[in-house]
């Protein structure tokens, strides 16, 4: 009987999200020692995937996302925390009271991601500090020393979040507690955090060639529920022989944006993420495999559960 509660318990959970248990990975692209994957859960992927977008949005360096990344995993784990010392609120438990703005522009992930960089660009030569400096000398913080000790794992987020590495990031894709799905809200998340420009040029909606892309070839569906997303500045490696980091980007952005907008599938560059699969595994399509389909990546396809 005790078996039976426990698995009961451990099927509620499933469906119900995990109840804050982790849900995505990120992984160096050089393999899976411990030392050099992060485990967190869906809330913290959205958020950590809004703050990147914003940084790169501005063209900022990594460096300036890593710094972000490690500020908001230290101040709020991630969280947009509508609590905190004092009056401090949102991801980088900002304060009202102290100008950074009112309350309910502090608890919008991109706004306060904006503020922070605001501060960060103001500090001279803040890219050749030590991490802990530079996010101290914004936050002022009475733990000094604490973002240190987050620097190797905002790494890791900043790697894929950017699109520096490719197919890095899994997410087990279970639907969250959230009203937001189908090909709008994807749409209309895409803009939240990247803009209107990213779903130029205009007639970038719902994919018209899905009969032909990865996604159809895997049993997509409806073609209303594809979002192709272009990918501007080139369809295949750069000038370092890497996939295109704008394309990895927005690949990563959507499976970490799964649960929340219950997107059931994500393609790329030859390969393909599908919610729901045990292993949460980037894995080839088509019959060339992904090195051969790097070669023209094209956009990525996000296809919407409904």
């Amino acid at each position: 009987m005790v078996l039976l509660a426990v698995a009961g318990y451990l099927a509620v959970q499933y469906v119900a999200g995990g109840a804050g248990a982790p849900g995505c990975r990120v992984a160096s692209a050089g393999g899976g020692d411990a030392r050099t994957t992060y485990e967190f859960t869906p809330e913290q992927a959205v958020n950590a995937a809004t703050i990147t977008a914003v940084g790169t949005a501005r063209e900022l360096p990594d460096r300036a996302v890593t710094i972000a990344l490690a500020t908001a995993l230290q101040e709020s784990t991630l969280r947009n925390l509508d609590h905190g010392d004092k009056d401090s609120l949102g991801l980088f438990q900002q304060r009202p009271s102290q100008g950074w703005g009112t309350p309910k522009e502090i608890m919008d992930p991109a706004y306060s991601a904006g503020m922070f960089y605001d501060h960060l660009l103001e500090i001279p030569g803040y890219l050749d500090l030590p991490l802990t400096d530079a996010a101290q000398r914004v936050q002022r913080s009475a733990f000094p020393y604490a973002y240190a000790k987050h620097e190797p794992d905002a790494e890791l987020l900043a790697a894929a979040l950017t699109g520096r590495s490719a197919a890095t990031l899994t997410c087990d894709g279970r639907p969250g507690a959230t009203r937001e799905k189908g090909p709008d809200a994807v749409r209309a998340a895409l803009v939240r955090d990247f803009g209107h420009a990213v779903l130029q040029p205009a007639g970038a909606e719902a994919d018209a060639d899905a009969s032909t892309g990865p996604a159809a070839g895997s049993g997509s569906g409806s073609d209303e529920r594809t979002v192709t997303v272009p990918v501007p500045g080139g369809n295949g490696p750069d000038a370092a022989g890497e996939p295109d980091r704008r394309g990895w980007q927005l690949a990563h952005w959507a499976v970490a944006n799964a649960s929340a907008l219950h997107i059931q599938r994500v393609s790329y560059a030859g390969r393909e993420w599908t919610a729901g699969n045990t292993d949460s595994k980037w894995y080839p399509t088509g019959t060339e495999g992904a090195k051969g389909a790097e070669r023209a990546a094209g956009p990525v396809r996000i296809t919407s559960a409904w």
